[in-house]
């Protein structure tokens, strides 16, 4: 059982670490051939969960939101769109975004990198003089960094789609009444902000998952509960990270 001074201990090395895999992901920006491949998998691999998310999220919210609505006022449903978009746009799409990330592409970290690890690469790597942080962790820093948001665009396209095509079926809009609706109230300080949430999320998502991974136990029972730790502590820390940054954009805003 961690005693608290070894959960405090856990923090600082992951903050240490966080810094160090920052500064290697910046650093692989300039060698694509490092981090496209890790990107294409984290972005190819989550698009059909992505879309199904997206899907799911615009047809639910605008079916429980439009009853709400119609009983609140008479009037009150021609907001629909815009309280679907203000939904999507501010927190369901960044936050789930990076819940996919954290789902699929924490849990590939962990257990790539704890694979590694039991089988001494990382060792045999540092023997040629190469350093694993450099090669491995900071192009998959990068990677997740720069994947979170491609999957949010496609989660918020895909729900806005849906809601749009409820909206169409029940005979309730129009192609242009559905866009002005929609961005009625939002405007592109509201917008960005959470938007700009998910390079958060894949950096938290791209860093815990290679800690995890690379702090694993050895022996292949290690690399499973690599694979299953790094889902949780990504999930946490992704959502631990949302309610930090909406406090300080909401205080800054």
């Amino acid at each position: 059982m961690p005693t608290p001074i070894d959960a405090l201990a856990w923090v600082g090395n992951l903050t240490a670490f966080a810094a160090r895999a920052s500064v290697a992901g910046a650093a692989a920006l300039v060698r694509p051939g490092w981090w496209a491949r890790p990107f294409y998998g984290m972005v190819v691999g989550a698009l059909p969960l992505a879309a199904v998310a997206g899907l799911a999220l615009g047809v639910v919210i605008w079916l429980h939101t439009r009853d709400v609505l119609a009983r609140a006022a008479p009037g009150a449903v021609e907001f629909l769109p815009t309280f679907l978009a203000a939904a999507v746009l501010l927190e369901l799409a960044p936050v789930g975004a990076g819940l996919i990330a954290a789902a699929r592409t924490g849990a590939s970290l962990g257990a790539e990198l704890a694979a590694m690890k039991v089988g001494e690469q990382l060792d045999a790597l540092r023997l040629l003089g190469v350093s694993p942080l450099a090669r491995l962790i900071g192009p998959r820093v990068l990677a997740a960094v720069l994947a979170v948001p491609v999957l949010h665009v496609l989660i918020a396209t895909v729900a806005l789609g849906s809601g749009f095509v409820a909206e169409l079926v029940a005979g309730q809009t129009t192609p242009l009444r559905y866009e002005t609706a929609a961005v009625r109230e939002l405007y592109l300080s509201d917008v960005l902000p959470a938007g700009l949430k998910t390079l958060v999320f894949g950096l938290v998502v791209g860093v815990a998952g290679c800690f995890v991974g690379l702090t694993a136990r050895e022996g292949s029972e290690g690399v499973g509960k690599a694979a299953t730790d790094a889902v949780v502590v990504c999930a946490l820390l992704v959502l631990a990270a949302d309610v930090l940054l909406v406090g300080a954009i909401k205080a800054l805003l």
